[in-house]
């Protein structure tokens, strides 16, 4: 396995939700608290910015064209880069505590959203489906299913390659959970902890031994093995479908935040990481905080999935 490169030369405050789009040969990601959606090619290294509205949590390839963006109160659709935001739903939540985090697409086109409530202090985030190649008769809008709550941060969300696995994180509660998941009818069940992570230790400070990080977020192989970024962590782990660790690979920033495959082959690793939460002290200590880092890997990722709408 080769070493972590500096992908491109553009530095979030917390970069989230890379995928690689395969028509474009793009990488695509969010800088959530900058209200930034962004694009590079990275064989160029260029890289285009849209301002949003406000904090996007996740984003996705939409198939046709354009992307779904949810941002704080709801999910837009945007035909084209740049283009204006239609509303496709609003969040039945209060947007002065809880907005959009980690989300994507799922193997059938359906577009899932897990939210963070803010204040820490409850469990109050819940993990949407919109499915918008349906809509409700007497409103039109699409078909929103609330598929699991109970938590703080979400974060995690993947599929194994068969389709019939989802998985979901609580960052906040250092715990992923899975489902056997029926793409069809969308059923979750068989509910099991995927994985328990230790919880950070009263007192700790960054630097000091004793805590390996929280679950941020994940991306699963082609051999259905799940990379999770853990966020203070400095690490991103390889996990079998059996939960077994099958490697610890080491970063050299405090907080990555979520892996990618993409390249031709999907062996490119790409991993957004976030610069917000150190010190300037910090920050000299891992320069490349914020960035977006890449790394050749010999296992490949599974494609982004399309929203179908």
């Amino acid at each position: 396995m080769n070493a972590w490169t500096t992908a491109l030369a553009q530095p979030n405050e917390v970069g989230e939700s890379p995928f690689w789009h395969p028509q474009e040969r793009m990488l695509y990601w969010v800088d959530i608290p900058a209200r930034q959606v962004r694009r590079a090619d990275p064989g160029t290294g260029d890289v285009e910015s849209w301002a949003m509205p406000s904090e996007p949590g996740c984003i996705a390839p939409v198939a046709g064209g354009g992307l779904v963006i949810a941002l704080r109160d709801g999910v837009y659709r945007a035909r084209s880069w740049g283009g204006p935001l239609a509303l496709v739903v609003r969040f039945n939540h209060d947007p002065a505590t809880t907005r959009a985090n980690d989300g994507k697409a799922d193997p059938v086109g359906r577009f899932w959203v897990g939210t963070m409530y803010e204040p820490r202090d409850a469990r109050r985030a819940e993990l949407y489906s919109i499915d918008m190649r349906q809509t409700h008769a007497s409103d039109g809008e699409p078909i929103v299913e609330v598929k699991a709550h109970n938590a703080v941060t979400a974060n995690g969300l993947a599929w194994s390659p068969d389709a019939k696995v989802v998985y979901w994180a609580d960052t906040r509660n250092h715990i992923v959970h899975a489902w056997d998941w029926d793409a069809q009818t969308n059923a979750m069940q068989g509910h099991r902890v995927f994985q328990q992570f230790a919880a950070k230790p009263a007192g700790w400070q960054p630097g000091q031994p004793g805590y390996g990080g929280r679950p941020d977020g994940a991306a699963v192989d082609s051999q259905g093995n799940y990379w999770l970024a853990m966020f203070e962590g400095q690490r991103l782990l390889q996990i079998a479908p059996s939960g077994e660790l099958l490697s610890e690979i080491a970063v050299p920033v405090r907080c990555p935040t979520m892996p990618c495959f993409g390249g031709d082959d999907l062996k490119t690793l790409y991993l957004t990481t976030a610069r917000d939460q150190g010190s300037a002290a910090a920050l000299e200590a891992m320069p490349q905080s914020g960035y977006v880092l890449s790394m050749r890997v010999e296992i490949p990722g599974l494609p982004v999935n399309f929203v179908s709408a």
